[in-house]
């Protein structure tokens, strides 16, 4: 049975936005589903009141479970086989490893808070 994915993130954050784009185009991860978190605040508002902030990181759903932050990248770079682009290739060997994805995250929610800070738009979708 093939598993069923659907990443959300931030669509205004140009690092999440470069990495869903990738993600989408590149990965070769069948069944995936990429959705601007800013553009669907009614499935973000269900997921705040379930405890995940998508201020704190991208969101992950894989048939009936919910991935967070650092976790729903860990994930989701796990089931990168092979992509056609370098930096995807990166990206997917760094964040394959749990305790980097632990270690590194929190930079990479630092980045985009400054990224929309200086591009004037609100750190915050709902």
């Amino acid at each position: 049975m093939t598993s069923n994915y659907i990443f959300i993130y931030d669509g205004e954050c140009p690092f999440c936005n470069h990495f869903a784009e990738l993600l989408e185009i590149k990965s070769k991860v069948n069944n995936i589903k990429i959705l601007d978190g800013r553009k669907n605040l009614t499935l973000i508002t269900y997921l705040l009141e379930k405890g995940y902030d998508i201020d704190k990181g991208a969101i992950l759903m894989k048939d009936e479970d919910i991935f967070h932050g650092a976790e729903a990248i860990n994930t989701i770079c796990k089931q990168i086989k092979n992509p056609s682009s370098s930096l995807l290739f990166l990206l997917s060997r760094v964040f394959k490893s749990t305790k980097r994805s632990k270690v590194l995250f929190p930079l990479l929610v630092r980045a985009r808070r400054f990224a929309l800070i200086a591009k004037g738009v609100s750190t915050s979708l709902v």
